[in-house]
């Protein structure tokens, strides 16, 4: 891949809960930037591990993670907001006794001094988001589960971000509202936005990822763009093979 169009790159990365429970076993991965990179394989395979890891939640044990050509091992998370990247994970993250307002606000508090700042901020989320400017003033957890989620989204996209980590974004979510999830996922790198996306979903997440990743047991086991895994039947085979799922 072309090193002048990386933002990140992982080399041989190796990182543990509780010191010795290893989940990721050697990954390497190169996230081209304003691309979608699709992170795929079986349960335990590490996929969210992979984020966490990326946003400094976990240290790695070995191995070095480049961020624009700069080490960010030992990154604390909120480093990782001032250089631009965002992080939705798979378990829901809101406050939900505050309103859709207050939550989006919240997504604001590294600039919440600047007040045109945080107007502009909202104003651009409310436009990307229309449900959530009909529902501003409702408290969050009483929205479908699917407004919950295109809220967390817009709460990142406040930061106005180089790179958001989506980690399972339609995961028990209604298949209408999971296709207009995607459809605004694949408009991100419109937005000069990094997207790395893990997804339990094989068939839509090679479908709209540029280029594809397959873990398994923390490790890298095939690689691809949408055209190879569409075209490689060894690859198609491959992931039938350890997901019981056929990509047609």
């Amino acid at each position: 891949m072309d090193e002048l169009n990386e933002l990140i790159r992982m080399n041989n990365v190796h990182a543990a809960y509780h010191g010795d429970i290893y989940i990721l076993n050697g990954v390497s991965l190169s996230i081209k930037r304003n691309k979608i990179t699709g992170i795929i394989g079986p349960n335990g395979a590490g996929k969210s591990t992979v984020l966490k890891t990326l946003y400094g939640f976990l240290k790695p044990t070995q191995g070095d993670i480049l961020f624009q050509g700069e080490s960010i091992v030992g990154a604390q998370p909120w480093n990782m907001v001032t250089r631009g990247a965002a992080y939705v994970p798979q378990n829901r993250s809101l406050f939900n006794d505050l309103s859709v307002d207050d939550n989006l606000r919240l997504g604001c508090w590294h600039f919440r001094r600047d007040d045109l700042r945080v107007k502009q901020a909202l104003e651009k989320t409310y436009d990307m988001f229309p449900i959530l400017a009909e529902k501003r003033s409702d408290l969050a957890g009483s929205m479908s589960g699917g407004q919950q989620r295109f809220l967390e989204i817009g709460r990142a996209l406040v930061l106005s971000p180089k790179l958001i980590l989506l980690d399972e974004p339609t995961a028990m979510i209604a298949p209408k509202v999971s296709q207009e999830l995607y459809q605004f996922i694949r408009s991100l790198p419109e937005m000069d936005v990094t997207v790395v996306l893990v997804d339990q979903n094989v068939r839509q997440c090679v479908e709209v990822s540029d280029y594809t990743y397959v873990l398994e047991l923390g490790k890298n086991t095939i690689e691809g763009s949408r055209e190879q895994f569409g075209d490689d039947n060894s690859m198609r085979a491959m992931i039938k093979d350890w997901l019981d799922y056929q990509i047609d």
